[in-house]
């Protein structure tokens, strides 16, 4: 296949979320005076990401994440605190992290060489994910950047696709394809909108879900050999 389009989730498969998060949460909780900053990492992290599958399969709204995920840490600290509050402290926080895994940008200056189109297309709050691609430096190798905050859809969901497709100049989905490294946001969105798609897997995770993706790459090296 000859593609044209490539469409890049960010987080956990340019950015590297795990560590901008560890930063950010840190920075909170002890701007909190929390005194076991280890102990209330290792009950958010997997709740957050809980909630984050959640919202992907439409049982909670963003809204709903943004506002509670830290009313519910604290409380199961024993501890009450203004939860959206927290979450506005945090966000500030998250945004101004820019770590991205070893090799993104080569992988796209080479891309950027041999002249295909780049679009980032993300889940997530528009001024965190804008402010991490500022500060990653990654931002001007994107033609457009979508972020579901702003359009209002967000992945897997048909209408998240349609809108790139209505937006970008010449867009062509038999030439496109959708990276990423979730297979229920990224794939299955791929697999909604009829758009090849290769699951970004360097752990080798085994596939359970329905999402079928058209290739699986376990690094940047793979990626670019079936481009």
């Amino acid at each position: 296949m000859s593609y044209k389009f490539l469409l890049f989730d960010l987080d956990h498969t340019l950015l590297d979320f795990d560590l901008a998060e560890d930063v950010a949460l840190r920075l909170l909780l002890e701007e909190a005076g929390v005194a076991d900053v280890e102990a209330y990492r290792d009950y958010y992290v997997p709740m957050n990401k809980a909630m984050w599958q959640d919202l992907t399969l439409g049982k909670i709204s963003k809204a709903d994440l943004i506002a509670t995920r830290f009313a519910k840490l604290f409380a199961h600290f024993g501890q009450k605190v203004d939860g959206p509050y927290f979450a506005q402290r945090y966000q500030e926080f998250l945004s101004q992290q820019g770590q991205v895994f070893s090799g993104a940008k080569e992988l796209l200056t080479e891309l950027t060489a041999r002249d295909y189109r780049l679009l980032a297309a993300t889940n997530g709050v528009t001024y965190i994910q804008k402010g991490r691609l500022a500060q990653s430096g990654l931002s001007p190798y994107f033609e457009k950047i979508f972020i579901s905050d702003e359009m209002g859809y967000h992945k897997p969901e048909k209408a998240f696709y349609d809108s790139i497709q209505a937006t970008v100049a010449d867009f062509q989905v038999e030439r496109a394809l959708m990276i990423g490294d979730s297979l229920m946001a990224d794939i299955l969105g791929g697999n909604n909108a009829n758009i090849d798609t290769a699951w970004f897997n360097p752990e080798s995770l085994a596939n359970t879900s329905i999402a079928r993706p058209t290739y699986t790459v376990q690094s940047y090296a793979d990626l670019l050999r079936i481009l």
